[in-house]
C-alpha cells in the first residue's frame, strides 16, 4: 500500500550531485499531511573491507573529506574502507574496480554481506557492503586513486586489532568502515 503522493519536485542544485526539494502528501493515522523534504541524490555506492586472515591485517585508505573538515575534523582526513559510486556498474563490478584503483589490489572473489542506507533522512544513497580476502600477491599497482578524478588516496595496512582499537580512540570515525570492521569481528573472520 503506497500512502505517499508526490506533489512537486524542485531541483535546488545540480552541480556536483542533485539536491531536490520534494513536496508530498502522506497518510498518517487516517490524516493526510503535506510535507516538504530535501533529498540529496549522489547515486548508490559500494564499499569493501580487504582482510588477510593469516596475517590478521586489513587494508584501509586515508583521504581528505571536505564535509568532515567543515564539521570540525581538524585536518579533514578520514581513515576508511575502500568505496566508490556505482556509476553504470553493478555493485560487484564497481567494488572490484574501486579496490584496484584505490588500493592497488586486484581481488577476484568478493562477498556481499549486506546493504544499508547510510543517512536516510537526507541522502538517497544505498551502500552495498562487501568483504574480500587479500594476499600480498594480489597487489598489482600502488593504488591511490585516479589522477583524473583528483583522488589522493593513501593506502594503509593495519593489524586488525589496531583497526578495532582505532574505533575506540576515534581515529576511525567513518560509519561504513566501523560497520565492516565490526562485521569482521562479530563473524570471527580475522583473529586478533
Amino acid at each position: 500500500m503506497n500512502n505517499v503522493k508526490i506533489l512537486n519536485t524542485e531541483i535546488l542544485s545540480d552541480n556536483w550531485y542533485t539536491l531536490k526539494k520534494v513536496t508530498y502528501e502522506i497518510m498518517h493515522n487516517g490524516i493526510t499531511l503535506t510535507q516538504n523534504r530535501e533529498a540529496y541524490d549522489r547515486g548508490n555506492g559500494a564499499t569493501i573491507l580487504l582482510y588477510n586472515k593469516d596475517a590478521a591485517t586489513v587494508v584501509l585508505t586515508r583521504q581528505f573529506r571536505m564535509p568532515t573538515y567543515i564539521n570540525g575534523n581538524a585536518d579533514g582526513y578520514l581513515i576508511e574502507a575502500c568505496a566508490g559510486l556505482l556509476d553504470a556498474d553493478n555493485a560487484e563490478d564497481c567494488i572490484r574496480r574501486e579496490t584496484e584503483e584505490e588500493t592497488g589490489f586486484k581481488v577476484t572473489h568478493v562477498e556481499k554481506i549486506f546493504e544499508a542506507y547510510m543517512s536516510p533522512g537526507s541522502v538517497t544513497e544505498i551502500l552495498y557492503f562487501f568483504m574480500a580476502e587479500y594476499t600480498k600477491e594480489m597487489k598489482i599497482t600502488a593504488g591511490g586513486g585516479l589522477e583524473e578524478e583528483q583522488e589522493n588516496i593513501e593506502v594503509l595496512e593495519f593489524p586488525f586489532s589496531k583497526a578495532m582499537a582505532m574505533i575506540k580512540t576515534g581515529e576511525i570515525k567513518d560509519a561504513k568502515t566501523i560497520m565492516l570492521l565490526q562485521y569482521a569481528a562479530l563473524n570471527k573472520l580475522i583473529d586478533g
